[in-house]
C-alpha cells in the first residue's frame, strides 16, 4: 500500500469519525426538541441560539462531574465495559457505504471506510461483543440493580440478535452476497427493487430487532428506571457514564444507516444513474443517504416517546414465540422462491 492510499483511509476514518460524534450531538439535541414538541414543552431553549449548544453544555457537565468509583466494584472490569460498549459502535458504521465512488488523484475512491466481502457478519460480530460491556458493567459495579439490568441485557440481546440475522439471511439470500456494496447494487433501478417491498416482513421484523438490540423503548428493559433506576450504568458517573449515553446513540446512528443500506437502496436516488453524474451524483448520494438515516433516527425518538414499555415476560414472548417463528417462515418462503425461480 502506498502514502496516498494510506492517507485516503485515514481521511476517510476521521471523517467517519467525526460526522459520528457530530450526529451524537445533534441526537442529543433532536431528542430533547423533539420529546418536548410531543409532550407539549419547549425543551432546551437558553444555552445558546435555540438550545442548540445544550449539547456541548452537557458533554462539559460531564467532564466537570466527579469520578465516582464505589467500593467493592471489580476495578479492572468496571473501567473496561465503558469502552467495551462504545468502541464497537463506533467501528461499525466502518463498512457502511454512505455515497457513490469519487474519483480523485487518479483514483477511484469508494465512500466507505473498508469495503469487506463479509461485512454483513462484521456487523453482526460486532454488535455481539456490545453485549459484553453491558453484562460486565452490570456485574462488575457489585450492586442488585445493576446486577439485574446485565442479566435482562444478556437475555433480551441474545433473543433479539437471532431475529435480525434471521432477517438479514433473507436479504444475503436475494442479493446473493454478503457485501453491502452488492446488497445495494441488487436495489438500484427504481425505488420498487428497495428490498423493503420484496421483504416487507422481513423489514418489519428487523425494525423490532433493531430497537430491542439499541435498547430503546418500548424495549429498555435493562435500564427501566422505575424498576431498576438506571441498570447496568446504575454505579457509573462522569466520562464513563457518558461513554453509555455516546454508545446508545452510536449504535442508533448505525442501526438507522444499516437499515437503509439492507431494505431501502443505500445512497442510490430510484431513476438516476449517480456514478454516471461525476461530482453531482456523488453529492446527491450522500444527500440521500443522509435524509434516509434522519428520517430512521427520527423513528428512534418519535417511538420512544410514544409507546410504553413492554413487561419483561411480554418482551421475551414476543421475541421468542412470535418474531423467531416468522423470521424463520419467511427464509424459507424466500429459499423456496429462488429455488422455483433459478
Amino acid at each position: 500500500m502506498d502514502f496516498l492510499a494510506l492517507l485516503i483511509i485515514c481521511v476517510k476514518v476521521l471523517l467517519v469519525f467525526a460526522a459520528t460524534m457530530l450526529t451524537v450531538l445533534l441526537m442529543i439535541y433532536a431528542e430533547r426538541r423533539i420529546s418536548a414538541f410531543i409532550q407539549g414543552r419547549l425543551g432546551p431553549n437558553r444555552v445558546g441560539p435555540h438550545g442548540l449548544l445544550q449539547p456541548i453544555a452537557d458533554g462539559i457537565k460531564f467532564l466537570m462531574k466527579e469520578d465516582i468509583i464505589p467500593a467493592g466494584v471489580d476495578k479492572p472490569i468496571y473501567l473496561l465495559a465503558p469502552a467495551m460498549l462504545l468502541i464497537p459502535a463506533l467501528m461499525t458504521f466502518a463498512v457502511i457505504p454512505f455515497g457513490s465512488d469519487i474519483t480523485l488523484f487518479g483514483r477511484n475512491i469508494p465512500l466507505q471506510v473498508a469495503d469487506v466481502n463479509v461485512g454483513i457478519l462484521y456487523i453482526l460480530a460486532l454488535t455481539s461483543i456490545g453485549v459484553y460491556g453491558l453484562v460486565l458493567a452490570g456485574w462488575a459495579s457489585n450492586s442488585k440493580y445493576p446486577l439485574i439490568g446485565g442479566l435482562r441485557s444478556s437475555a433480551q440481546l441474545i433473543s433479539y440478535e437471532l431475529t435480525m440475522g434471521l432477517a438479514i439471511v433473507s436479504i444475503v439470500l436475494l442479493s446473493g452476497s454478503l457485501r453491502l456494496n452488492d446488497i445495494i447494487s441488487q436495489q438500484q433501478g427504481h425505488f420498487l427493487s428497495w428490498n423493503v417491498f420484496k421483504q416487507p416482513l422481513a423489514f418489519l421484523i428487523f425494525l423490532i430487532a433493531v430497537y430491542a438490540e439499541t435498547n430503546r423503548l418500548p424495549f429498555d428493559l435493562t435500564e427501566a428506571e422505575q424498576e431498576l433506576v438506571g441498570g447496568y450504568h446504575t454505579e457509573y458517573s462522569s466520562m464513563k457514564f457518558a461513554m453509555f449515553y455516546m454508545a446508545e446513540y452510536a449504535n442508533m446512528i448505525t442501526a438507522a444507516a444499516l437499515t437503509v443500506t439492507l431494505f431501502f437502496g443505500g445512497w442510490d436516488l430510484p431513476f438516476l444513474n449517480e456514478t454516471s453524474m461525476g461530482m453531482l451524483g456523488v453529492v446527491l448520494s450522500v444527500a440521500a443517504f443522509i435524509l434516509k438515516t434522519a428520517f430512521f433516527l427520527f423513528l428512534f425518538i418519535w417511538v420512544r416517546w410514544t409507546f410504553p414499555r413492554f413487561r419483561y415476560d411480554q418482551l421475551m414472548n414476543l421475541g421468542w414465540k412470535v418474531m423467531l417463528p416468522l423470521a424463520l417462515f419467511n427464509i424459507f418462503i424466500t429459499a423456496g422462491y429462488l429455488a422455483l425461480t433459478i
